[in-house]
């Protein structure tokens, strides 16, 4: 309890561009190794590269997006270091001047007892650099490949200041960050892909003392990787200091299958890397005309919406707070309650629950879900004016989902219209309480266990097709005699 770790995460953030930084030369992923690696990719002789104006705005995009400084002059720096798969031996990136200066993240935290706590993490600074290929050490035996398809791909780097204290801050960190890269439209955040990955920078230290001496542990592409790369890193310094021994600043690696961390290289700092001014580049000017262009695009952020959903909608914040977690989604639950009238709460129980209850079912997302909006609210349309009861609510649904057609032909097949007419109700209420005098004379003796059994009775009568509220309120009458 007398330790406290200092963590600051470096995360690298692949822009959704179709081409390169510096070049014209394709970015999609999978294609066959080598086949998208041009003359400025590869450093030939005679080549100069020339910034991608699509990468500019989605850095600026970002910068805005985090209430950060947005620099109206950057610089492009060379970063010197002699990797196979950096062919130049340099990666252009930014050091002195970056696009983005200082800014901040607010995130939610679990508070143990049901609710949750705020803390705001600060940004550094995001800078845009180039990614570099990749080393292939599986596909051959006793030697390496690269492929340099990746080499120049758009990249900005987002540092945080090192205000994270625990690896479930980390994790929150980086939710709320991939979450908000993805709503901007800037980042597609496939971790798998490495479109979405991150550096984390560990040290330990007694509370009240001095910032220890950090370790940085490399591109880790998952969530889970990253609070358990972080906790055994944790653990582990704590363990080398109580020891006798020291913590060196080095490179790690994590290992999924151990759910460790190992030393890679000695830790290089700034010096290490000459960075000076890319002479083939010259300064970006981002005028006040420009930022305010872009900001004027910026879609509604996550809290933004997640405000008005409550505000509008008269949603929890918990129901309100998964509505928004994509735009997709948010969407999809805006056009539901646009097309069905229905009340805003039922749309919102329908659609994270049932709706996403079903597609993490069959391995489907928002985008590609069998039921649309559209189709959805025609289904909450016949709830709301009472065509349906609940139960046959969900059988019409499972029938959607199965491709089985819309709402009202599903409900006329199947003869699941409610019944509505008191009449009709009372006459099977009647049949039921006339089969059953035994139940009856033991409900009125107070047993009152057997309203229960009389609802079942009087919706078997009616095939379940009687609406519930009505049934309840009638039954209740004749049962008191």
């Amino acid at each position: 309890m007398n330790w406290e770790a200092v963590i600051g995460l470096e995360v690298h953030c692949q822009l959704q561009t179709k081409s390169k930084i510096f070049s014209g030369a394709a970015t999609a992923y999978g294609a066959e190794p080598n086949t998208q690696a041009d003359g400025v990719t590869l450093g030939f002789p005679g080549v100069l590269p020339v910034l991608n104006g699509e990468a500019l705005r989605m850095a600026v995009t970002f910068g805005l997006a985090v209430g950060a400084e947005v620099a109206e002059r950057c610089v492009f720096a060379r970063k010197h270091y002699f990797y196979p798969d950096l062919p130049k031996g340099y990666q252009i990136s930014q050091y002195e001047l970056p696009i983005v200066g200082k800014g901040k993240l607010d995130i939610e935290l679990d508070d143990g007892r049901g609710g949750v706590t705020h803390k705001t993490i600060g940004i550094t600074r995001a800078h845009m650099e180039e990614d570099a290929g990749k080393s292939l050490h599986e596909n051959f035996s006793g030697a390496t490949g690269i492929d340099l398809n990746r080499a120049g791909t758009p990249l900005i780097e987002i540092v945080s200041e090192p205000d994270i204290r625990t690896a479930q801050e980390a994790v929150a960190y980086l939710k709320k960050l991939h979450q908000l890269v993805v709503y901007l439209g800037i980042c597609d955040g496939n971790m798998q892909e490495g479109s979405f990955r991150c550096d984390a920078n560990v040290s330990v230290r007694r509370k009240g003392e001095p910032f220890g001496t950090r370790t940085e542990t490399k591109n880790v592409n998952s969530f889970r990787y990253v609070e358990k790369a972080i906790e055994y890193e944790i653990q582990r310094q704590i363990e080398v200091i109580e020891g006798g021994g020291k913590i060196i600043q080095e490179t790690r690696l994590f290992n999924p299958d151990t759910g460790e961390t190992k030393s890679m290289r000695v830790k290089e700092d700034a010096n290490d890397y000459r960075y000076f001014p890319d002479p083939d580049l010259l300064p970006i000017v981002c005028t006040p005309e420009y930022i305010a262009a872009i900001r004027a695009s910026l879609p509604e952020l996550p809290e933004a919406k997640r405000a008005r959903f409550e505000r509008d909608y008269g949603l929890s914040p918990y129901d309100a707070k998964t509505l928004v977690s994509s735009r997709e989604l948010a969407a999809y639950y805006e056009a539901v309650v646009k097309a069905s009238g229905a009340e805003p709460k039922l749309c919102a129980n329908w659609v994270a629950t049932n709706l996403l209850g079903a597609l993490n079912k069959i391995g489907q997302d928002i985008d590609t879900s069998p039921v649309s909006a559209d189709a959805l609210a025609g289904l909450l349309k016949r709830i709301a004016d009472k065509t349906i009861s609940g139960n046959g609510a969900k059988e019409v649904f499972e029938a959607m989902l199965a491709g089985e057609g819309d709402a009202d032909s599903i409900i006329k097949a199947k003869g699941l219209v409610q019944i509505t007419d008191e009449s009709a109700i009372v006459k099977a209420i009647e049949e039921v309480i006339a089969k059953n005098p035994g139940q009856l004379a033991e409900y009125r003796a107070g047993k009152d266990k057997l309203f229960g059994f009389f609802v079942g009775q009087a919706m078997k009568a009616t095939q379940g097709k009687a609406n519930p509220d009505a049934l309840n309120r009638l039954l209740k009458e004749k049962l008191a005699g």
